[in-house]
């Protein structure tokens, strides 16, 4: 049977129900020549047939059939639920949104540390979550989604392919996008200033959508033309950013007027009833006022604002390091994708013969 590729509003369920099926698929087809207790499996079987709701559930499954004596599926459970942690927490709004180079730095983060042999092992698994997925998605009109994953050319594991580059806007599409952002007709007065303010703040800073949404009040505060940001990234790492009071004090003041009383968490971007926004709306979000102002990607969810930020800040500083910082990423080789933007240096290639 076949399923729609985002059947759910919900990024984070569409995303373990494709890993549950492809689970449930793999305990079918491995070897279990070593499994001593037949029930646990069939046990475990059923559970994912009739769905779970978390993704602590898939671990405690696949250990109990690790323990049952299937031990394979453990090369496959592991490196999905590091996916599973990583992908969530990107703010994404549909399954596809994922591509080929957030699959690298997802195995530039997690795999810099393990053996080649356990690198293999998370490449494959990619390969063949993701190729499974190829398979068993198919919309109302009979057409599927192919991510068509390779992951020929990461980290040491070289192949003949190289690296597919992110989607990302110019920085003339860059302005028109601010200027959408401006004139873009939010249905309520309130809700534009909470929205402008919100994708100004991803745009100007590069900040992840995640970010974004978990920022108390307490964490911006202004100095002087500048608003400093206190960030909490991946592993609740702190970091620092910063974005010109000019760009956002308007809309900043404007929603403290609008915003609700009562807020959970002191969360500075919230709905009406003081409760966290969806990493879905604000894609939602940004994928209209892209197209609203004729700007069409190949990826036009939230995460794309990130790389047309630090595109730009690469282009403008010539500073790895200062995307590094600006972008909290944790490995500088996940910066580097940005240096295959750099068009002077390309530019230089030109003048080698007149």
């Amino acid at each position: 049977m076949r399923y729609p590729l985002d059947f759910k509003d919900d990024f984070p369920n569409n995303l373990l129900f494709w890993m549950e099926r492809f689970i449930y698929s793999k305990l079918n087809s491995l070897s279990n020549h070593q499994v001593r207790d037949k029930k646990e499996i069939v046990n475990a079987l059923n559970k994912l047939r009739y769905g779970i709701a978390e993704i602590k559930e898939l671990q405690e499954i696949c250990k109990q059939c690790r323990n049952a004596g299937l031990i394979g599926i453990n090369t496959y459970v592991q490196p999905l639920i590091k996916l599973y942690e990583h992908l969530t927490y990107l703010g994404l709004a549909s399954l596809k949104e994922v591509d080929e180079e957030m699959l690298k730095e997802f195995l530039t983060i997690y795999t810099s540390a393990l053996s080649d042999a356990t690198k293999k092992n998370y490449r494959m698994t990619l390969l063949n979550f993701f190729g499974f997925i190829d398979k068993q998605n198919e919309d109302d009109e009979g057409s599927s989604y192919n991510f068509r994953i390779e992951l020929k050319n990461w980290g040491g594991l070289r192949g003949k392919s190289g690296q597919k580059l992110p989607s990302y806007m110019n920085e003339n599409e860059v302005h028109r996008f601010l200027n959408g952002i401006n004139s873009f007709p939010f249905k309520h007065e309130d809700l534009g200033a909470r929205n402008r303010l919100l994708l100004k703040l991803i745009i100007y800073t590069g900040i992840r959508v995640s970010e974004a949404l978990n920022l108390k009040i307490k964490d911006i505060t202004l100095d002087g033309e500048f608003f400093l940001i206190q960030v909490r990234g991946k592993g609740n790492k702190p970091r620092v950013v910063m974005i010109k009071a000019k760009n956002i004090s308007c809309d900043f003041s404007a929603w403290i007027n609008f915003r609700p009383t009562e807020v959970q968490d002191e969360l500075v971007f919230c709905n009406h009833k003081g409760k966290k926004l969806t990493q879905a709306y604000v894609s939602r979000i940004v994928e209209q006022v892209l197209l609203t102002n004729g700007i069409r990607k190949e990826k036009n969810g939230a995460h794309m604002l990130r790389h047309s930020f630090a595109t730009l800040l690469y282009q403008k500083s010539q500073d790895l390091v200062l995307v590094q910082e600006a972008l909290g990423h944790a490995n500088l080789n996940t910066s580097r994708i940005y240096t295959h933007f750099d068009k002077q240096k390309l530019k230089n290639t030109t003048e080698i013969m007149n």
